[in-house]
């Protein structure tokens, strides 16, 4: 199988990080549209098919339900657990198999959102406008991405919804507010890139026996959504001094409600998933949040988001106890894409 090199080659190098995603502190060297335009030109030279640098029919990328690559990782907070590990190997195998699919379908659904909501805002952008055309190469990889969970959820063969039903009742409204409430929406883009970031680079960090499929589509996925979480922070604080005092308020609050709304619905199985995967009712409340190292996970997965809440100037004394009282507080990030381990 051919696929594209994740950690590209030539001069411009220095400006990649392990993972082939721009690297966040060089990036901050140059101007505002100097980085949009660098994260354009990284998504001409560097970007990635669905169906080109998959290799879906390869028999090597095989999806098997007796396969025990698919058994969910300790990083995972449910593969973790002494339950999930006490289970006979076909149930581990079966319940991760199933796992992964709704991940990817939540993602997808989030995918579809931010497609959306990318229409919108570039609707709105005047001719000469240096987010128009990042935004729509944005919008281009995320439909690959799309293209590449749902056929990972077809070749699983599981049922699965993805997102809650209020998720999946409510969701379509977050695209409408991006074009006169921008900032709203790259917040919110945020809440669903940044956990499902974290935790595919902790499973690849932590270098597990993962199945090659699913390892092949987290890489492809780290890499171009880097850029795409770059872009949402690089947004964020290039407009954040255009805000008014009230209208930083009101997002002071509303920001952690979106994070860790947005974050339960990729995180988190829905009613129909637990039920699909077996999960007892006093494991689902220990694992989401009451664990010590569940309520850990939990705060790293924003460490980043509280790193541009006070560089934006949202995390005032009010906002600070709602990010508390959402168990999502702590240390911010010194870096963007700072491991959790450093960041402790």
């Amino acid at each position: 199988m051919t696929t594209t090199p994740l950690r590209p080659t030539g001069p411009e190098t220095p400006l990649f990080d392990e993972h082939g995603a721009l690297d966040e502190r060089a990036l901050e060297k140059l101007g505002y549209e100097q980085r949009l335009m660098t994260l354009s030109e990284a998504s001409v030279d560097h970007h990635f098919d669905a169906f080109t640098d998959i290799d879906w029919d390869d028999p090597a990328l095989a999806v098997r339900d007796d396969d025990p690559r698919w058994k969910l990782p300790e990083a995972d907070v449910l593969g973790g657990t002494d339950w999930y590990r006490s289970l006979p190997e076909a149930e581990q195998i079966r319940i991760g198999l199933y796992r992964q699919a709704c991940v990817a379908k939540v993602g997808l659904q989030f995918e579809q959102l931010l497609i959306s909501g990318i229409m919108n805002f570039t609707f709105a952008l005047p001719n000469g406008s240096p987010e128009f055309r990042y935004s729509t190469h944005e919008a281009t990889e995320e439909c690959h991405h799309t293209q590449m969970f749902q056929q990972l959820v077809n070749r699983t063969g599981a049922d699965v919804d993805g997102g809650t039903r209020f998720f999946r009742a409510t969701a379509m409204l977050l695209p409408l507010v991006a074009r006169k409430y921008p900032a709203i929406f790259f917040w919110g883009v945020l809440a669903g890139e940044e956990p499902i970031d974290h935790a595919q680079k902790a499973v690849l960090r932590a270098g597990e026996n993962t199945h090659p499929l699913l390892r092949r589509i987290m890489q492809i996925h780290v890499a171009e959504e880097a850029r795409h979480i770059g872009f949402a922070h690089q947004y964020l604080e290039h407009t954040s001094a255009k805000l008014g005092r009230g209208e930083r308020f009101v997002m002071s609050l509303l920001v952690p409600v979106l994070m860790r709304w947005l974050c339960n619905e990729i995180v988190v199985p829905s009613k129909k998933a637990q039920r699909d995967m077996g999960i007892p009712a006093d494991v689902m409340k220990q694992v989401y949040w009451r664990q010590p190292a569940s309520r850990k996970f939990l705060r790293d997965l924003f460490a980043d988001v509280r790193m541009l809440a006070e560089s934006t100037g949202i995390m005032n004394p009010l906002a600070r106890r709602i990010w508390r009282l959402l168990g999502i507080d702590g240390r911010p990030s010194r870096f963007r894409s700072e491991p959790a381990s450093a960041a402790a």
